[in-house]
């Protein structure tokens, strides 16, 4: 059965065709600026790329314009779309309601809509994505692939914060963590790699990129996770701030600064000091210059004292919170890095490992210069570490087999 996985954005869809007999990628591509001006497609298939640029203004017309160069008879890799048997769509907020992937219904519809004002930026815009397939795609199974739907194992002394009991109770104030999809696949992937069991492993997954977070993996088993109610909690990522004293928002709101560091003369609402804390702070606001660590790095190595001192909060951060779920497990057996910086970085993972032989972790330097799938501890290492690129698509592709299939999914 061919699988088709969109990840639907305010402004973008990105897509994927996977082949399941054999889980190979037939096509990718992105539409980019939906309803803006510059709207385009970049369509690959195999060594095949094309872009088309023309108007597209709503989710409905990128996904026509995307089952149309899937099915185009030179960029294309279908004849038509009968022969996808299913679409897979990475939803961001599953609040309480979903521990797993579900067939899209108007039950689940309205529980996605029940969380937009948990993921106000995601989940409005995953639902349109959901909607414009269902309209382009009439009979053709919709599933959708909750990002916080990993972390729903975490036991109430992980996911609580320590406000009165009646906001989780009424509004649903707690940890939910996000990038599950992520984990999920590199925690059993890890396993098969290694060629071990998941039961009474101890494992850390640290997905490393533009958002970062880091997961506590016991038996399998989400026990802990940094992001919280949003993804704004955690570690300082490319934009965001991380995990900060609450108060901070009420005295950014009460003595606001300009661009150039004079005061602003008026308070301003919490809502504009979160757009501060999501979108101008992190390796971008300590820096000054980039949101992006591949700056940053390049930055630091000419000298920038503020690119040195955004890396070293990054690499401290990491190193916290590794400790933190060690001892919350009670030791750990892997440490696992993934996603963009975490695959690519060998730099930041042998200074994140650096200092913690008395957790029995050392680093090859040889071995840690990869960018595969790889193990990169030295052999005298107590805790095996290693390098898993991340695959969120086949995640999805694989949940949505088994539930137009099966009814139901695997637990792989």
């Amino acid at each position: 059965m061919k699988i088709l996985v969109v990840n639907a954005g305010s402004s973008s869809l990105k897509y994927q065709l996977i082949d399941m007999d054999g889980e190979i990628e037939l096509a990718k591509g992105l539409v980019e600026r939906i309803g803006i001006a510059g709207s385009r497609l970049k369509h690959s298939a195999g060594e095949k790329k094309t872009e088309i640029s023309q108007e597209i203004p709503d989710h409905e017309a990128a996904a026509q314009l995307m089952l149309q160069i899937l099915q185009d008879p030179e960029f294309g890799v279908i004849k038509s779309t009968d022969e996808i048997g299913a679409v897979g769509h990475r939803v961001l907020h599953g609040g309480n309601a979903f521990t797993a992937s579900v067939i899209v219904n108007d039950a689940a519809k309205q529980a996605i809509r029940d969380c937009f004002p948990l993921g106000p930026l995601h989940n409005p815009a995953n639902l349109m994505g959901i909607e414009a397939c269902e309209k382009v795609m009439k009979g053709t199974p919709q599933v959708a692939v909750f990002d916080t739907a990993f972390h729903q194992t975490m036991p109430p002394k992980a996911y609580m914060y320590g406000v009165p009991k009646m906001y989780e109770e009424k509004l649903h104030v707690r940890r939910y963590g996000f990038h599950g999809t992520s984990h999920r696949y590199v925690s059993r992937r890890v396993c098969d790699f290694l060629g071990i069991k998941p039961e009474g492993k101890r494992i850390i997954i640290a997905h490393l990129g533009n958002g970062s977070s880091l997961s506590a993996v016991k038996d399998g088993k989400c026990v802990d996770t940094s992001m919280g109610l949003t993804p704004l909690e955690g570690l300082l990522m490319g934009t965001r701030c991380g995990s900060c004293d609450p108060a901070v928002v009420q005295f950014i709101a009460n003595n606001p600064l300009k661009e150039d560091g004079t005061p602003l003369g008026h308070p301003i609402s919490v809502d504009e000091v979160l757009t501060i804390m999501n979108k101008k702070s992190g390796l971008l606001g300590i820096s000054g210059k980039s949101s992006d660590c591949r700056d940053i790095d390049d930055l630091a190595a000419k000298g920038d004292e503020n690119a040195k001192l955004a890396q070293e909060m990054l690499i401290y951060g990491i190193k916290k919170y590794i400790g933190a779920y060690a001892a919350a497990m009670g030791g750990v057996d892997v440490i696992c890095f993934t996603a963009g910086i975490g695959e690519n970085n060998a730099d930041l993972r042998a200074r994140v490992i650096d200092g913690m032989e008395f957790l029995g972790g050392k680093i090859d330097p040889e071995k840690n210069k990869t960018r595969k799938e790889a193990v990169i501890s030295a052999d005298d290492s107590k805790v095996t570490v290693c390098v898993i690129p991340t695959n969120e698509e086949i995640m999805i592709a694989r949940d949505t087999l088994d539930l137009v299939t099966t009814g139901k999914v695997r637990d792989n």
